[in-house]
């Protein structure tokens, strides 16, 4: 996949297959999209063009707040879309001075001037442009003008459940992962680099890894225990994760995300890992003393190797 931080680099391709969007978490619905543009310019001899914005336009739209959490960052998007097999990705970089930008403007400056569609594939709620005015009808006039179809992907849901970041994002600040992995078609994750902790859980023979994770991804906000599988160095590994700020020693610092690897003994200091969310195992509990916390511990560990070994 190609990939353009500026627009003006991008030098149009045989029957553009073009889709717009932010695309957070790259879920079921949008992979319907993605892989439906792949089948349309395989059909039609062309390639598929992906526009993207970075940062995520509420970052900037939302003075003073600094609410949003983000699925996926924008690497494991690019990852993602490259997966599915685009062609090109274009990432616009997002300004407010571009949100005044109306949507028709957008449109005509942007979408048919520098890459010169032959098709356009929206989602079924698509809007865009400033105070998001852009809509199905809009671009179908659009295309009329300017020679390229508009396709409109059905709403997508799971269990009647529709698609979409934001219940996906309720979903895991709530510690639902089961329904968010089911929304999303992938498992949740977060990447980060490995610092040091209190060392408590070497101390009571789990040593863990602590991950630090961006503040804009740290979706999981429910505190508890979490079965999960740790990707580092080529290899996977399962592993007993917890969120919270550990109530039984007393510790007023922030909430940290660790993981014990289950049968790893090793170094993992400034090591970037990715934990893959599967289940959440129970909520954080305050234990009388360390010797009752790790008969609990060693309770959690083995749900979660049952929890996992279905998996493998």
């Amino acid at each position: 996949m190609k990939i353009y931080h500026n627009i003006l680099e991008f030098k149009p391709v045989r029957n553009a297959v073009v889709t717009i969007g932010t695309f957070d978490g790259v879920h079921r619905g949008h992979q319907v999209i993605l892989k439906d543009m792949v089948r349309k310019a395989h059909e039609i001899g062309g390639e598929t063009v992906v526009v993207t914005f970075y940062p995520h336009p509420r970052q900037v739209l939302s003075t003073g707040d600094n609410s949003l959490r983000l699925i996926s960052t924008q690497e494991e998007k690019i990852k993602q879309m490259d997966a599915l097999g685009i062609d090109n990705l274009i990432v616009i970089k997002f300004t407010k001075e571009f949100s005044t930008l109306s949507s028709e403007d957008f449109i005509r400056n942007y979408i048919v001037e520098k890459i010169r569609p032959a098709m356009l594939v929206i989602g079924y709620d698509h809007h865009f442009g400033n105070n998001r005015l852009g809509d199905f009808e809009m671009l179908n006039e659009l295309g009329a003008e300017n020679n390229f179809k508009v396709e409109r992907v059905p709403v997508q849901d799971v269990d009647n459940v529709v698609v979409s970041s934001t219940k996906i994002r309720k979903a895991l600040q709530v510690g639902d992962i089961r329904q968010a992995n089911s929304l999303l078609g992938h498992q949740f994750s977060y990447t980060g680099i490995v610092v040091h902790g209190m060392g408590l859980g070497r101390q009571m023979g789990y040593p863990t890894a602590n991950l630090e994770v961006a503040l804009e991804y740290r979706l999981i906000e429910k505190p508890g225990v979490y079965a999960t599988f740790v990707d580092f160095d080529g290899k996977t590994l399962p592993a007993m994760t917890y969120i919270g700020r550990r109530p039984t020693v007393n510790d007023n610092r922030p909430a940290t995300i660790e993981s014990h690897l289950i049968g790893f003994d090793g170094d993992l200091y400034g090591k970037q890992l990715t934990l893959r969310f599967v289940d959440r195992v129970r909520d954080e509990k305050r234990f009388d003393g360390l010797d009752e916390l790790k008969r609990q511990i060693n309770i959690d560990e083995q749900t979660i190797i049952n929890i996992l070994n279905k998996l493998s």
